[in-house]
């Protein structure tokens, strides 16, 4: 009686919640509520694909940028399309939230177009996600590539539809040769093997590679589905219904210009959920000026960095926890695929993906 009571009462919550979506996020949760989607491999990008370019979270101020964008991936052999309301401007979002979702969603829909890249993060894209066709992503699965603030899309798209989904760089970032070649070797190669492992450094004595530098901060091995994205826009998820499924999966978190105190946050409320309970492992990629600002590095607040925070806060869980690794916001950010099967070494340091990301 008390598990039915329960179960009825929380069928009674989750339909309250979503009563005010729109129809095709309200038929995408309730379908995932009764059997959570497989996994759906996109078809692998090609030199001459078009490539829709869009902006679901903030604008840019750069002059010309859409134009520079089409060009560095017009340079990479694709054919840029830009979307009608990559230039718009509302305040600190790129236009309104029924724009931006419009061109995420005709970007899916239009068959002529081969992948769909996010220009910018910055802030905004959670606010789309019940306005998105989840359906239509579905039924025309594509590479969907972004980062940072992307994050909130690529969980809730994966999540929802099964389409595996890639977190890396935006497409108006100049890429380094590390990144390339990682993008290439993901999206468009389809390879296995190693990912976001530190380029090739060149000892000699009295050196060390301290840049790219793999912490240990919980032994083992674990094998799971990629899921994660940016610490802060990950936490917006939870408690949320386009929360990601972490159980059985490998976490991935990485960090931009945060003070070690708003990490432990994040990652407190994450452990106050109990949500990390069930998870395979965790591998921390770039926390890329995250130390304590200097008003707090003589005060308490001050007395731990990330690799501290994220030590006492994830180490204990009894699953592996890795940081280090070269993905994030850094120059160097190789390509995530959310929803592919990985394996996680904290011996040896190493993310490896177990199956090919795109088909």
């Amino acid at each position: 009686m008390l598990k039915s009571r329960r179960a009825f009462l929380e069928n009674v919550s989750f339909a309250s919640l979503i009563a005010g979506f729109p129809a095709p996020a309200r038929a995408a949760l309730t379908r995932y509520a009764e059997k959570p989607p497989e996994p759906l491999f996109p078809r692998a990008l090609r030199r001459g694909d078009t490539v829709a370019l869009i902006r679901p979270g903030s604008p840019s101020f750069e002059y010309e940028v859409n134009l520079m964008a089409a060009e560095i991936v017009a340079s990479l052999g694709f054919t840029p399309k830009l979307m009608p309301n990559a230039g718009k401007r509302l305040g600190y979002l790129a236009g309104t939230d029924s724009e931006r979702a419009a061109d995420l969603n005709a970007a899916f829909a239009d068959p002529k177009v081969s992948a769909v890249w996010c220009l910018r993060g910055g802030f905004g894209t959670s606010r789309l996600l019940p306005l998105l066709d989840y359906d239509a992503i579905r039924k025309n699965p594509k590479p969907f590539i972004g980062f940072s603030d992307m994050t909130g899309a690529l969980n809730a798209i994966h999540r929802l539809t099964g389409l595996v989904t890639f977190h890396g760089p935006v497409a108006n970032s100049m890429m380094s040769d590390y990144s390339l070649a990682a993008f290439r070797k993901v999206v468009m190669d389809g390879a296995a093997g190693r990912i976001a492992e530190p380029p090739p450094f060149t000892p000699r004595e009295g050196t060390i590679d301290r840049e790219n530098r793999v912490w240990k901060l919980a032994g083992g091995k674990a094998t799971g589905r990629l899921v994660g994205g940016n610490i802060s826009v990950f936490s917006t998820l939870v408690g949320t219904p386009f929360e990601p499924e972490l159980k059985g999966r490998i976490l991935f978190l990485e960090e931009d210009g945060e003070d070690p105190y708003r990490i432990d946050r994040w990652l407190t409320q994450f452990l106050l959920t109990g949500k990390l309970a069930g998870l395979s492992g965790i591998a921390l990629g770039k926390f890329t000026d995250c130390e304590p600002a200097p008003e707090h590095s003589l005060s308490l607040l001050g007395s731990w960095n990330w690799q501290e925070v994220c030590a006492d806060r994830l180490g204990k869980l009894g699953i592996p926890v890795v940081a280090g690794l070269c993905f994030g916001h850094a120059r160097d950010n190789a390509t995530l695929p959310v929803g592919a099967m990985a394996e996680l070494d904290a011996e040896a340091g190493t993310l490896t993906l177990l199956e090919p990301a795109v088909r």
